[in-house]
C-alpha cells in the first residue's frame, strides 16, 4: 500500500510549500516504516483486535537544531497515519497533565478515584495514570521533548514502561539526543534507565542539515518593529501567526521559588507577552531566568518609551534583557521607539545604554545565526 505520508510530503514539494532537503528526506523512511506498522496492526479481523493485547511499536525520535523541519515532519505523519486513537501535544503540556493526574489519585477517596480512573485500590498512582493515558491514545506525538525538572525525571522511567506495556507508541521531536536529556540534573543516575528505555523503544533520527527554516522567517520579517503603528502591529502579528503555524496557544505556567507565573500566549518554545505583564509587575531575576530557559523565542509587545517616573519598569527591562541575552534567546519586539531611544533620561538611563546595545545586537543577522538548539 502506498504511503500517505510520502504522498503528502511529495505533494508539498510539488506545491512549493517546502524545499527539497536531504535531511528531511532521510527522516521520512522511519516514519513511513512506522506508518505501515500501525496500519497493519489496525488491519486485522475486528474480533482478533478485541482480544489481542495491543503492542507497542518502535517509535521515532527526531532530534536536531531548531528550524530543521522536525515538527513539520511529525505533524505530517500525525495527519496522515491511519489510526483513530492518537494525540499530538507538547511534552511539557503532557507532563503537566500527568502530575495533575498523580495528584488526583493521591488526594482522591475511593469514589473519586473510581470515577476518574475506573479503579481505586493501591497507593502507587503510576499504573492507573498510565491506563488513563493509554485508553485515550495508542500513539503519542510529542513536540519539544526535553527534561529539566526533577519531578519529571524521577517518574518518566516507570511511567513510560507502563505506557509501552499497554501498547502505546511514541514519536517525538527534540533538540537533544537521548543521552543529553536531564544532563547534570540532580540524581541523574536514577534517570539513566529511562534513557536506555527510550533508545530501545524509539529509533533516533538526527536531522541536522545546514538550513534553518525558522530563521528564514525572522530574516525576511525582521525582529524589531517600531513605531508601534498599525502597519508594524500587523507585521508583528503576522510573524507570530507564521511562527505558530498549526500550533495552539496552550499557555504555560512556570513555577519559580514556589510561585506560579502564567503566560496565556505560549506554544512550545514560543512566548508572546506584553511589556506590562513582564516589567510592570513584581518579577525578578529568578523569574526572568526561568522564562529564558523555558522559551527559545520571545515576542515582546507594547514596549513604550520610558520616562523617569517608570524607572522601576526600566530596571526590570534591563534584568529581563540580560536573562534573554545570556540564554541566546530570539527576541522579536513591537516598540514605540528604537532601542537607543527607549529610556533617554532618568535614574539608570546611563546604565540602560548597555541594554540598548544588547537589543541592537539581538536584532542583528549575526545573533540570529548564532542561536542554536
Amino acid at each position: 500500500m502506498a504511503s500517505a505520508l510520502q504522498t503528502a510530503y511529495d505533494q508539498r514539494l510539488r506545491d512549493g510549500a517546502i524545499r527539497a532537503d536531504p535531511g528531511q528526506a532521510a527522516a521520512l523512511a522511519p516514519l513511513v516504516r512506522l506508518e505501515g506498522e500501525l496500519a497493519d496492526a489496525d488491519a486485522g479481523p475486528g474480533l482478533k483486535r478485541l482480544f489481542v493485547k495491543p503492542r507497542s511499536h518502535r517509535g521515532v525520535y527526531l532530534v536536531g537544531p531548531v528550524g530543521r523541519g522536525k515538527s513539520m515532519l511529525m505533524d505530517l505523519f500525525y495527519e496522515t497515519v491511519p489510526i483513530a486513537r492518537k494525540r499530538r501535544t507538547h511534552f511539557h503540556v503532557f507532563m503537566g497533565e500527568i502530575h495533575r493526574l498523580i495528584d488526583a489519585w493521591r488526594k482522591g477517596d475511593a469514589g473519586a478515584r473510581k470515577a476518574r480512573f475506573g479503579q481505586h485500590k493501591g497507593d502507587d498512582p503510576i499504573v492507573p495514570v498510565a491506563e488513563v493515558v493509554a485508553a485515550e491514545a495508542r500513539l503519542l506525538c510529542f513536540d519539544e521533548f526535553q527534561v529539566t525538572d526533577i519531578a519529571d525525571a524521577m517518574i518518566l522511567g516507570r511511567l513510560f514502561t507502563a505506557l509501552f506495556e499497554r501498547g502505546v507508541t511514541l514519536v517525538a521531536t527534540s533538540n537533544r539526543l537521548p543521552d543529553q536529556l536531564y544532563l547534570n540534573g540532580i540524581n541523574r543516575q536514577l534517570f539513566l534507565p529511562f534513557i536506555d528505555l527510550l533508545k530501545s523503544k524509539a529509533e533516533v533520527v538526527v536531522i541536522a542539515g545546514p538550513h534553518d527554516y525558522r530563521l528564514d522567517r525572522l530574516r525576511a520579517a525582521g525582529t524589531w518593529f517600531s513605531p508601534a503603528d498599525a502597519g508594524h502591529t500587523e507585521a508583528f502579528d503576522g510573524l507570530w501567526r507564521d511562527m505558530l503555524g498549526h500550533e495552539d496557544e496552550d499557555g504555560e505556567t512556570l513555577e519559580v521559588l514556589g510561585r506560579k507565573l502564567h503566560f496565556p500566549h505560549a506554544a512550545g518554545g514560543l512566548l508572546r507577552a506584553s511589556f506590562a505583564s513582564l516589567c510592570s509587575v513584581a518579577l525578578g531575576p529568578n523569574d526572568y531566568v526561568a522564562l529564558a530557559e523555558r522559551f527559545h523565542t520571545v515576542f515582546l509587545e507594547g514596549l513604550p518609551t520610558l520616562t523617569p517616573q517608570r524607572r522601576e519598569e526600566a530596571r526590570r527591562l534591563v534584568v529581563l534583557i540580560d536573562a534573554l541575552y545570556e540564554a541566546r534567546t530570539h527576541l522579536i519586539v513591537l516598540a514605540d521607539a528604537e532601542p537607543v531611544a527607549l529610556y533617554p533620561a532618568g535614574d539608570g538611563s546611563f546604565e540602560f545604554e548597555r541594554t540598548a546595545s544588547r537589543l541592537q545586537e539581538m536584532r542583528s543577522a549575526g545573533w540570529l545565526e548564532a542561536r542554536q538548539g
